[in-house]
């Protein structure tokens, strides 16, 4: 089976992300953070070569914020 999530080539980048979120990620992880939401979330989640901003696996559920 080949692995697709959060894949070792990617794992730098993903770091880099959390540790420079937006103003917005931010605001939001306050709100998705210790499962308040009933359901656990990740940030910075790698599917394939892409990385999601916030990840839901139970609901497979993929939020991506983006600035205009």
């Amino acid at each position: 089976m080949k692995t697709i999530f959060n894949i070792k080539v990617l794992f730098e980048r993903r770091k880099e992300l959390r540790n420079n979120s937006t103003q917005e990620e931010i605001l939001l992880w306050l709100k998705l953070k210790n499962s308040q939401t009933g359901y656990k979330f990740r940030r910075q989640h790698s599917i394939g070569g892409y990385i999601a901003d916030f990840y839901c696996p139970t609901k497979k559920l993929v939020v991506e914020i983006d600035r205009s």
